[in-house]
């Protein structure tokens, strides 16, 4: 009895000893912590044991306490000067520097700049220090550690920011160095991929890097594709055999009107036009014209013929809609300006819609019927393709389905600029079984992490569907002036990720190429949405609305039950309240990595049990081969495959009931 109680005491605390869930704020004004790290998952401490401390404000004759907690093992965050700063070894000098620009040695090529220069004094370091980042010109640290004993300091010269990322972007991937380790993790985040970025690299290095990023599935752009060749065949299915050995899913995105770079030299006939009455080859993209019926029927044949080649999960028609972010206001971009879309119109209005754009003012009114018939005729075409791809899925019947449109709620203005109308769409989720994935427009690039909230309150009105929402966050250099770094990366990115996750049931980002390596240890955890935790002795409490994953070493009980989800460190728990604890037997079978949304698992000496629900197939990674499978009830001849020490199976879409014997 005695050995047992002390089993359990030695994995509770060394589980604690690893990981923090909470932290600490000792001072009056909390400032931007609170947002900066509950990006990663931290809740507040409430009275109950923490080892992250910020300290804002050191209470008189407190320093020798607060040495003392580092050298226990704490990570306390300091700012600036103050006692505690100075006892450590963090001195102000006199001589002062202006720092505007700063180089974080994670990525010293990234430019850090401060929208507002700050005038600092140069600080001496203690001898041992880590430096994390420097003033740029004169190399004064701005920011720096020191381990004492079993713990660390950090300090940074000033404040944060207001947000809690204008100055110091990679301060959560300090934290990380120091041995802080993030609360939770998610795999359930979308990304979209180029081959043509990642075109001579390993498939295998890379499937595994995204899903410890919490990737859990890539939408990988199709038009490359689109004809058979057998290099770039061959390349494909390595990359969507290698994700379903890392339990990541696979997805066709599709972008058209644009269809592929053969497909346009081959069909001049078929090209879209401009007001300007030219080819439509507008960024990258070369738009091809659908509303033209011979085009139409060969894209479509075409299209089928690249789902049926390779073992999609899922498809993304992304984007079908018309150019461009300057609306009527620029006939070199306008478009569709072909002879059939003219024609249309012209007998539905009366007048060439070429016309406005041969006059120096064109009639509001008339513009207005244009602009209305454009919307009108994106909705049409989106329809339409919506009834392409439901035909598909007749054999395909696996293939998850995503609508990609970008948001026309937040920023009205879309609807009359490319002529999409969330609207008109929405209703289709009614009829149609896909995800409505909502593409944050170029234009609120350089606004904060709260629009997403904002976002999707705006979407809620207009279907009862709401769980098909998704939102897709562009991680690209944007084009306003933002601070402190054109691409959202480190604090930025993380609270852009974790708001969005509590704001909608699915996160995608554009794209896998454009996340820095610095972001990808703590992505995972941004993606993590937790509604309650409380840790009370040996016990877990943990309420997510998605699941989410437990940093946990060794076997555990879960809702008094032993728990089969589990690789060698973290534990899978599936949506909604959960107690977790440590157990005494560790499972001869474990579902080691699970892609798809649990909803039970139980395991007995005989056989394990779980059922889960999916809009895709689901993929489960066991630690060993099963002798039997059983889905519903039913005997199951679903492939297994071996990866490794693993095995890999691929579960049908939808809600099922699993049993491994």
């Amino acid at each position: 009895m005695f050995k047992s109680i002390l089993l359990l005491f030695t994995l509770c605390t060394a589980a604690a000893a690893t990981t923090t869930f909470t932290y600490h704020i000792a001072g009056d004004d909390p400032g931007p912590w609170p947002q900066i790290l509950s990006s990663i998952g931290l809740t507040k401490a409430a009275g109950g044991p923490s080892n992250l401390f910020v300290v804002r404000n050191v209470a008189p004759g407190s320093v020798p306490q607060w040495i003392q907690r580092i050298e226990q093992g704490a990570i306390v965050v300091i700012e600036g000067e103050s006692e505690l700063a100075d006892a450590l070894g963090f001195k102000a000098g006199k001589k002062h520097v202006l720092v505007r620009s700063i180089v974080d040695h994670r990525a010293p090529e990234l430019s850090i700049v401060w929208e507002t220069a700050l005038e600092i004094p140069v600080f001496d370091i203690p001898k041992g220090a880590t430096v994390f980042a420097n003033e740029r010109w004169d190399g004064a640290p701005v920011m720096a550690a020191v381990r004492r004993g079993s713990g660390a300091a950090m300090w940074i010269v000033a404040p944060p920011g207001e947000q809690g990322y204008e100055r110091f972007p990679y301060l959560l991937q300090a934290l990380s160095d120091l041995g802080f380790n993030a609360p939770f993790r998610s795999r359930r985040l979308w990304a979209f991929f180029d081959g043509s970025y990642r075109s001579r690299v390993d498939l295998d290095y890379f499937a595994d890097r995204w899903r410890k990023a919490g990737i859990g599935a890539l939408h990988v752009a199709g038009w490359h594709y689109y004809e058979t060749n057998a290099q770039n065949d061959a390349y494909l299915r390595s990359l969507i055999e290698a994700c379903h050995r890392k339990a990541i899913l696979v997805y066709v995105w599709l972008e058209l009107p644009h269809v592929s770079e053969q497909f346009w030299a081959d069909h001049p006939e078929w090209r879209e036009k401009t007001a300007l009455l030219q080819d439509a080859q507008l960024d990258w993209r070369k738009l091809m014209n659908l509303t033209n019926r011979q085009s139409f029927a060969a894209v479509s044949k075409g299209v089928k013929g690249l789902i049926e080649r390779f073992d999609w999960d899922g498809v993304n028609l992304a984007e079908l809609y018309f150019e461009s972010l300057e609306g009527a206001s620029n006939a070199a971009r306008f478009t569709p300006m072909n002879t059939d879309v003219r024609e249309e119109f012209k007998g539905l209005h009366g007048f060439d819609p070429l016309d406005l754009f041969q006059s120096a003012k064109p009639d509001p009114d008339r513009l207005r019927k244009l602009l209305d018939y454009r919307a009108g005729l994106a909705r049409r075409q989106q329809e339409e393709w919506i009834g392409q791809i439901e035909n598909i899925r007749q054999t395909k019947p696996d293939l998850d389905f995503v609508l990609t449109h970008v948001d026309d709620r937040f920023d009205t203005r879309m609807r009359d600029l490319i002529g999409a109308d969330a609207a008109r769409v929405l209703p289709l989720l009614d009829k149609h079984d896909f995800t409505f994935l909502i593409e944050d427009p170029a234009t609120i690039w350089n606004l904060g992490p709260q629009r997403y909230p904002q976002i999707a309150s705006r979407y809620e009105p207009l279907t009862k569907q709401t769980g098909k929402l998704a939102i897709d966050i562009n991680i690209v250099e944007r084009y306003q002036d933002v601070y402190p770094t054109k691409r959202q990366t480190g604090i930025e990115l993380f609270q852009l990720v974790h708001v969005a996750a509590k704001a909608f049931p699915q996160v995608a980002l554009y794209f896998e190429n454009s996340i820095l390596p610095a972001d990808l240890r703590l992505l995972a955890s941004a993606a993590a949405s937790v509604d309650k935790l409380e840790q009370i002795g040996p016990r877990l409490i943990v309420d997510s609305h998605y699941g989410v994953g437990v940093p946990w070493r060794g076997p555990a009980m879960v809702n008094g039950r032993v728990w089969p989800v589990r690789d060698d460190t973290t534990l899978w728990l599936a949506a909604g309240p959960n107690v977790v604890e440590p157990a005494g037997t560790e499972p001869t079978a474990r579902i080691l990595d699970f892609n798809g949304n649990l909803r039970s698992a139980s395991v007995s000496s005989t056989a394990l049990d779980f059922s889960y629900q999916s809009n895709a197939r689901a993929v489960a990674v066991l630690n060993t081969r099963p002798s039997k499978m059983e889905i519903d009830g039913a005997i199951s001849d679903q492939k297994i495959q071996q990866s490794g020490a693993t095995f890999v199976i691929m579960l049908p879409r939808g809600q099922h009931v699993v049993t491994l014997r």
